[in-house]
């Protein structure tokens, strides 16, 4: 099994550490060591002190995996594997899926969401929003896609680049489409806990559905990317027995570090979890001014959940069908890519064009996780004056 390159994590690995501005990651600001550490309740500074650097369990630590099931509201620790969520997903599709197999899955997104089962030999469909209606995932257009053989649905809420949230009635068609089909779900809940409000919260797919699994970690909605500590929970004890088979082929178990510093941050969570939310609704705020300021060029929706969206260039046209094989802008003059790359060479602001998500040449995405949001934001906002006094 050899998947084509990652193209979003080529283009960050190329990047990400060399940009001065990065407006364009998905993750919440990084957290320092010591303030996670200084909230620590004495048990896990105890535990911190007395870490030996062995193996650690193959399945998770189950100090951790008693936090995470306290996330949801019908898990048990025994039916959670704690993974990197890269790995998760590819513990999930391997598991599951064979060559033939049907797979619909949320478009745009995260490559190896859609890009692993097409490895393996599925025949993969896409599931794609309506960006005139708020970046809109149309239940129907799912149940239109879903046969009776589908194996597998996979959706992305919050989603990721859109910052689309479906509504609880939208969702519960999601789950329906699923069950007629009698398909497995997997929902990447990464972005989960990042809502504005707890009314709009979705349920996690795997309290929803006895064929749900949910994924999801501490990268993005915690800031503690860098743990690379992540999880999968499913109630099918047998699917959940060959995702840790497979584990033995992967990493076999996670770092003994990680593990206890996200069992520092889930205990933190509320917190952590509501410095994070209110900095991405202060970082929308300001991007709502500077879309105002440039509504000539750029065309955006507010995120309804989560840390990104995907603002539209408007000097292009209407690109609304990017995606679908409408109108074809990949060879304009001021396509998202090149505005990408000027913007990176003129200014040091690394901004997400759509090319790297197979979507068209329109849009691109910008980031709302981080503290240094307004100055970055400011370096393009000063840079977007210039070209326009100069042209």
């Amino acid at each position: 099994m050899y998947p084509p390159p990652f193209i979003l994590e080529r283009f960050f690995a190329r990047h990400e550490f060399s940009a001065r501005y990065l407006l364009s990651t998905s993750d919440c600001q990084g957290m320092p060591m010591t303030v996670l550490l200084a909230g620590a309740d004495d048990e896990l500074r105890r535990l911190w002190h007395g870490l030996r650097l062995g193996y650690t369990e193959s399945q998770g630590m189950p100090e951790l995996r008693d936090e995470i099931a306290a996330l949801y509201e019908s898990v048990r620790a025994g039916e959670i594997l704690v993974a990197a969520p890269e790995e998760a997903i590819f513990l999930v599709m391997n598991a599951l899926l064979s060559s033939g197999d049907h797979v619909v899955c949320t478009f745009p997104g995260y490559q190896s969401l859609y890009e692993l089962a097409r490895t393996i030999g599925c025949d993969v469909d896409l599931w794609q929003p309506k960006e005139g209606e708020d970046w809109y995932f149309d239940p129907a257009d799912l149940e239109a896609l879903t046969r009776p053989d589908t194996k597998l649905v996979v959706c992305n809420f919050p989603h990721n680049p859109t910052g689309a949230l479906p509504s609880h009635e939208a969702f519960a068609r999601v789950i329906s489409a699923a069950e007629r089909s009698g398909a497995w779900l997997l929902s990447d809940e990464m972005y989960r806990l990042l809502e504005p409000s707890d009314e709009v919260r979705l349920c996690a797919a795997v309290d929803l559905y006895d064929r749900g699994l949910s994924l999801s970690g501490v990268s993005k909605a915690f800031g503690l990317a860098g743990l690379r500590i992540g999880w999968v929970v499913s109630h099918q004890g047998s699917l959940l027995e060959r995702m840790k088979a497979l584990k033995d082929y992967t990493t076999i178990c996670s770092s003994a570090p990680s593990e206890l510093l996200a069992l520092m941050g889930l205990r933190s969570r509320t917190d952590i979890l509501a410095a994070n939310r209110e900095r991405v609704l202060q970082n929308i705020t300001t991007a709502a001014e500077f879309f105002d300021r440039h509504s000539t060029l750029l065309e955006w929706a507010p995120p309804q959940a989560g840390t990104v969206c995907f603002p539209r260039l408007t000097a292009l046209g209407d690109s609304a069908d990017a995606g679908r094989g409408g109108r074809d802008v990949t060879k304009a003059a001021a396509g998202a890519e090149t505005f990408c790359a000027r913007v990176l060479r003129d200014t040091g602001v690394l901004l997400l064009p759509s090319t790297v998500y197979g979507y068209g040449d329109s849009h691109f995405r910008l980031g709302l996780g981080r503290d240094d949001f307004a100055t970055g934001l400011e370096v393009l906002d000063a840079y977007l004056i210039r070209q326009t006094d100069g042209a």
